[in-house]
């Protein structure tokens, strides 16, 4: 039940501040981008603070190296600068990424323990934020984004099989399957999973950059017609 409300409220904390934001000079626009970039950066570093301050920390599982927390350290970067190479690549990778996360989401706390508000808040707040990016600023993907984003995390894949050789770790979930379920679990046995969830990935990209494409062609299609 926590699970579908915490859904539904970032659903409508991202719906009213869209709607909101459309309505806000630029200043104000660009402003409220980056103070949500860094919130969420900071809510991922104050999670890491408090495991080592109650000795919970292990670098095993515990360093922000798992996509979506690996994104929200880079967010304020990419909301300070707004490169169009960055929004390509984190566009897929947060789209792609949190619905796994938020649809099996890997929690053992509910609410209000602390683990529990962070999860939900960097997941949902990373859609929101993209969703942002894209509607308030008009950036926009292309198909040559795909491969960008694709070959990116192929870069990031070869990094985390590096790093859980050296830790023992689990980063990306490279190693096993998440503890609590997750949609890897309709994919086979080590490391057959793996292998197939390259295999989907790419037309996973093409599913996300679907509606992309059809309102580029509807926005051409409409400024060719007199009409409109």
């Amino acid at each position: 039940m926590q699970h579908i409300l915490a859904m539904l409220f970032f659903a409508g904390l991202g719906y009213f501040l869209l709607r909101k934001a459309k309505k806000w000079p630029y200043e104000v626009q660009v402003n409220v981008a980056v103070i949500m970039s860094f919130f969420l950066s900071v809510t991922l570093i104050t999670w890491t603070l408090i495991k080592i301050s109650l000795n919970g920390f292990d670098v095993r599982e515990d360093l922000p190296l798992h996509l979506c927390n690996f994104v929200s350290i880079l967010l304020p970067v990419f909301a300070i600068t707004r490169k169009k190479w960055m929004y390509e690549i984190l566009v897929f990778w947060i789209l792609a990424g949190t619905t796994q996360a938020i649809l099996t989401p890997d929690l053992v706390n509910g609410f209000p323990h602390y683990h529990f508000l962070k999860y939900w808040i960097v997941h949902c707040g990373l859609v929101i934020f993209i969703l942002y990016m894209t509607f308030i600023f008009k950036m926009r993907p292309t198909v040559k984004s795909i491969f960008k984003s694709f070959f990116a995390l192929q870069l990031y894949f070869g990094l985390m099989l590096l790093v859980n050789s050296i830790f023992d770790a689990n980063y990306l979930f490279i190693s096993e399957k998440p503890p609590q379920g997750s949609l890897l679990d309709y994919l086979g046995d080590w490391p057959y999973y793996i292998f197939m969830a390259e295999l989907i990935l790419f037309p996973y990209f093409f599913l996300i950059y679907l509606p992309f494409h059809l309102t580029r062609k509807k926005a051409i299609s409409q400024k060719a017609d007199p009409n409109f």
